[in-house]
């Protein structure tokens, strides 16, 4: 459930000067992600499109090494951190019904802080947007399975004990994957129902996705991807041998919690893309307020914020051609277990870009770099939608 800062990094193209088909747009990217992966290990998929076309779609590795099921676009992983933008749009679709406020203090939702006043200063704004204060006194490396198989009551109440807040809400930016937990029990809250039955029926089934899942006591048990890693530690030494299962399958409340609780495929986040797009489920003034760099007026630090209500955005690569021109990124990740994830959207370009992964990557940043490089030598950034 990392976040991962991407792309404050200025890459080199060289433009083709022959002109390039979209069977060599496929060959390049694929060359690119078989150099990543193997067939006959954990893999991934990706899926690349342009407006409603699909530049790119294709699967490659092992869903599942003890039965060699192979993974397809249809095969759902854990999406790790990307599931908090699906909370994020909860809390959003009741603040549209007005079922709740934005400006609303987390004392309103919960009655039982240690200290009362920090309850009183945290909006759910400043959860959303990673810049509530509050500690994350969870401990986590003390405990790591117990948290990363706990559901959202037992992650969010150690922050119910904090003394103080980290700084002023607003102030600064801290991911905190507690926040999630909270916000998903607020949706319970107000809805009186498991925050994933809300998810289900307010997102999901209008965008059509229909092989999405949210865990909330049973572990999916068909057409999803085991989790894997292959990292070992000796004493203070690190190695990489063979790979073995990291997805807690035999838990049933893996990933059941709001910072990372949705599993999805390739396709489906499409879909959700798509319904953001199309604004089935959030109007278009809330998407772009969703999507917009929050900027609290008690911001403190030097740098800029970056993040808007979950996802991150506010930075660019610079691709230096012939036209010489900034590409912004509006995206979230993913990790937990053996999971890696990504969901990137190029709004001035219309792009998308989804990969989802059973495993550990390389270079996770190289390999998306490297895929828009692909995409801007072969005119895919440019091209008429």
């Amino acid at each position: 459930m990392k976040y991962i800062l991407l792309f404050a990094i200025c890459i080199t193209v060289i433009s083709c000067s022959e002109k390039v088909t979209s069977d060599n747009l496929e060959f390049q990217l694929n060359e690119l992600y078989e150099n990543e992966f193997s067939q006959d290990e954990p893999g991934g998929s990706i899926l690349i499109k342009k407006g409603k076309e699909i530049a790119f779609l294709k699967s490659y590795g092992l869903a599942d090494l003890e039965t060699k099921e192979k993974i397809t676009e249809n095969t759902i992983f854990n999406t790790g951190s990307i599931s908090k933008t699906f909370v994020s749009n909860g809390i959003l679709i009741l603040n549209e019904r007005d079922s709740l406020s934005l400006d609303d203090s987390l004392s309103k939702y919960f009655n039982d802080f240690k200290n009362k006043e920090l309850a009183d200063k945290v909006t759910i704004k400043h959860m959303l947007s990673h810049t509530s204060g509050l500690p994350d006194i969870r401990k986590v490396r003390e405990n790591p399975d117990f948290y990363l198989t706990a559901k959202d009551t037992a992650n969010f109440a150690p922050l119910k004990q904090a003394d103080s807040l980290n700084f002023e809400p607003g102030a600064k930016f801290d991911y905190s994957n507690p926040s999630y937990n909270g916000l998903a029990l607020i949706i319970e809250q107000i809805t009186n129902k498991p925050w994933q039955d809300f998810i289900k029926n307010n997102i999901f089934k209008p965008s059509g996705m229909t092989h999405s899942k949210i865990t909330n006591g049973s572990y999916p048990e068909s057409g999803v991807a085991h989790g894997y890693d292959n990292y070992y530690t000796e004493g203070d030494s690190i190695y990489y041998g063979s790979y073995y299962e990291y997805d807690y399958g035999e838990v049933p409340t893996f990933a059941a919690a709001g910072n990372g609780g949705i599993w999805s495929s390739v396709l489906d986040l499409a879909k959700y893309e798509e319904a953001i797009q199309n604004n089935i489920f959030l109007s278009k003034e809330m998407i772009n307020e969703s999507r917009t760099v929050f900027h609290p007026k008690e911001w403190s630090e030097t740098s800029a914020p970056y993040v808007g209500y979950s996802w991150f955005t506010g930075e660019h690569t610079l691709l230096k051609n012939k036209s010489n021109f900034e590409v912004d990124f509006v995206y979230h990740t993913g990790s937990q277990g053996g999971f890696r994830a990504f969901h990137i959207k190029i709004p001035e370009k219309n792009i998308l870009l989804v990969g989802l992964f059973n495993r550990p990557l390389t270079d996770f940043r190289k390999l998306v770099l490297n895929s828009i490089t692909i995409l801007e030598k072969n005119n895919w950034l440019d091209k008429a939608q």
